[in-house]
């Protein structure tokens, strides 16, 4: 089986307390998911994205067994979430809330250990597997100091050794970087793209769009509870028909001017303009073509989902 992860119209609701006066409230229905289907790859980081309340951590609970659909099912290496939900939680990894859960006055390599005898492990193999994890992650020289005096970065990546403590196929990182500085984020970053290439299957959340196009092969955007569009961060902008920025830098007599294009189609908007400098006997200095980022597929998804 190519696919870790299938989802096929996944839907959940809430009900929630709206108020509508000093002490009344109404009841309403909150269409969290409104069928999400979707499909994570063997050695693929899959990127989930949308606006808050889109329906993100939603669906990574139903996907952990942390929560029933309502309809449509999820299957996990081909176990169903809802019927074999002990099985799931076997081959999962997750990571929620990175700086949750642990034990304050306990070391990171404690805590490892204690999370690896809940899975089963015996003392032995789970004081081994700490240790093995506490390197991958690094935080071997932080083994012996406890949680409470570990930096938020830390934490983080801890977080990411605890998921992997029982070795699962699948990881659910839901905001891994969220509120790391820059070298922890960086850190999280390649520890991510290591696990890829050992063949694990991760679906990936983040508000940083720039990260999600560093780390993910494919992203899928869900707004208002749908799945609104889904491929590469390439194939997104492309079906949005976002425009590239052709610059070509030529000297003419001594002066430098900048030829700028915009354009769908930069491969055969370059050919034309170098073709037209040459034809006009410009000498060219330098040719960039900037790419559109994901950040402007996402805002023109959302935006155009809310119109």
């Amino acid at each position: 089986m190519n696919d870790a992860i299938i989802t096929s119209n996944i839907r959940k609701r809430f009900i929630s307390n709206e108020r509508t006066g000093f002490l009344r409230r109404r009841k309403i229905v909150v269409e969290a998911l409104r069928g999400v289907s979707f499909r994570v790859r063997w050695g693929e980081v899959y990127g989930l994205l949308g606006p808050n309340g889109a329906g993100k951590t939603t669906t990574v609970k139903i996907l952990s067994t942390l929560l029933i659909p309502d309809g449509g099912y999820a299957l996990i290496n081909g176990h169903d979430v809802v019927k074999e939900a002990s099985i799931v939680r076997s081959i999962i990894g997750l990571v929620l809330y990175p700086d949750k859960g642990f034990y304050s006055r306990l070391s990171g390599y404690e805590n490892l250990v204690y999370f690896g005898r809940l899975y089963g492990l015996s003392k032995s193999v789970a004081e081994a597997r700490a240790r093995e994890l506490m390197r991958l992650v690094g935080l071997e020289n932080a083994m012996n100091r406890s949680y409470e005096e570990y930096s938020l970065g830390m934490r983080a990546r801890l977080a990411i050794a605890r998921a992997l403590i029982h070795d699962p196929s699948v990881l659910f990182l839901d905001e891994p970087t969220i509120g790391l500085d820059p070298i922890s984020a960086r850190e999280v970053r390649e520890l991510v793209r290591r696990l890829k290439r050992e063949g694990k299957a991760i679906l990936f959340t983040s508000h940083n769009l720039w990260e999600v196009e560093e780390v993910c092969d494919r992203v899928g955007i869900i707004s208002n509870g749908r799945m609104i569009i889904e491929g590469s961060p390439r194939d997104i902008k492309d079906m949005l028909g976002l425009k590239y920025v052709v610059e070509v830098e030529v000297q003419l007599n001594g002066r430098v001017e900048t030829i700028r294009v915009e354009t769908t189609n930069p491969a055969d908007s370059l050919r034309r303009v170098i073709n037209d400098a040459e034809a006009r006997g410009l000498n060219i200095i330098r040719v960039r073509i900037n790419e559109p980022s994901l950040e402007e597929a996402f805002v023109k998804v959302v935006k155009n989902e809310g119109e």
